[in-house]
């Protein structure tokens, strides 16, 4: 399998052109011809534009009509030598109405921002979680990672999202600490082959893969397990670990962590939250670091806000926390205060 094929880049709007739809369907015609539609001998529909903004007024009642309809899309000037390149139209849609933030994710700097990780038991810092940023523009994490999901773009993103991580290390964290760096495995088509830029990155500014940890993190089901394993592997064949996000919350399941097996697990911040007084949290929280000892697998708290959560998960024996009692994020590596005594 080639990989490339799957790594989807933006596609060119033209400032005034042609919207043109196909479907094998003919039960439409009468409704796109009212709507200002052409239909050509090619068996296509045709609609020109005259600007950006008339474009998604046209666009985004087609795109609602057709939501559960296979047609596709192109946007065209209208060039004879120009090449149509045909999409769905609902990734059309969303490419359209997200033209700035689908720039962004193509072309635009991004920057990580660093919260602390300290041993539970010493206070001793540990390493830094690497959070994606967009350097010099106002957009949220949420809405980059929302945008790049509606348009396909999440490989891109997330291909960015590790080189940023990297560069942050060389540039902010001194070897021997660790900096955990969120994956997302549905990306990661061909993991030789599109894991090999983030291997050339680390060789490029000699951060030692001993200090990276690849966190998944998965908002889909896994549906490969077998897929999953051969990622995390050849992680862990170019010398580097990896961990299981956000476990008890969606498909990172106690299941999932007997299956993977990988050198750390982070507890949601879900079962963190209050758990010093809710014994339904405190049962689930000391099981999981029952089963990392059995396994060898160290365990890390996220989410901790209060002193009261800190004694809890240190008396139950932790290995690591992590959250705003220790540290925000921030574009330069913050020492956390605490010291665990």
């Amino acid at each position: 399998m080639h990989a490339c094929s799957f790594c989807y880049q933006s596609f060119p709007i033209s400032p005034a052109g042609f919207l043109t739809l196909k479907n094998t369907d003919s039960a439409y015609m009468s409704f796109l011809e009212s709507s200002g539609f052409t239909f050509k001998a090619d068996g296509s529909f045709h609609l020109a534009y005259s600007t950006k903004h008339e474009l998604k007024e046209k666009i985004l009642p087609l795109a609602l009509f057709f939501a559960d309809k296979p047609w596709l899309a192109a946007i065209h000037s209208g060039m004879k030598e120009e090449k149509t390149s045909f999409h769905d139209l609902q990734l059309v849609c969303a490419h359209i109405l997200n033209e700035e933030t689908v720039h962004l994710i193509q072309n635009g700097t991004f920057v990580s921002h660093l919260q602390p990780i300290i041993h539970a038991q010493s206070g001793r810092l540990y390493g830094y979680e690497s959070l994606l940023r967009a350097m010099d523009q106002e957009i949220s994490p949420y809405r980059l990672f929302q945008t790049a999901v509606e348009t396909n773009m999440q490989s891109v993103l997330d291909k960015k999202a590790r080189e940023a991580a990297i560069k942050a290390k060389a540039s902010h964290i001194p070897a021997g600490i660790k900096s955990f760096i969120n994956f997302l495995p549905s990306t990661i088509y061909n993991p030789e082959y599109c894991l090999k830029h983030t291997f050339d990155i680390v060789k490029k500014y000699g951060v030692s893969p001993q200090d990276l940890v690849f966190e998944v993190v998965e908002t889909e089901k896994i549906e490969d397990v077998v897929h999953l394993k051969k990622v995390l592997n050849v992680y862990r064949e170019n010398g580097m670990k990896v961990a299981l996000d956000d476990l008890g919350a969606g498909y990172a399941t106690l299941d999932m962590l007997h299956e993977l097996q990988p050198d750390y697990v982070k507890i949601d911040r879900h079962y963190i939250s209050n758990c010093h007084s809710d014994t339904e949290k405190q049962a689930f929280v000391s099981n999981v670091i029952a089963i990392g000892k059995k396994l060898g697998i160290q365990v890390l708290g996220e989410g901790v806000e209060t002193e009261e959560e800190f004694a809890f998960l240190r008396e139950k024996g932790i290995d690591f926390i992590q959250g705003y009692l220790i540290g925000k994020p921030s574009a330069k590596p913050v020492i956390p205060m605490i010291l665990a005594g």
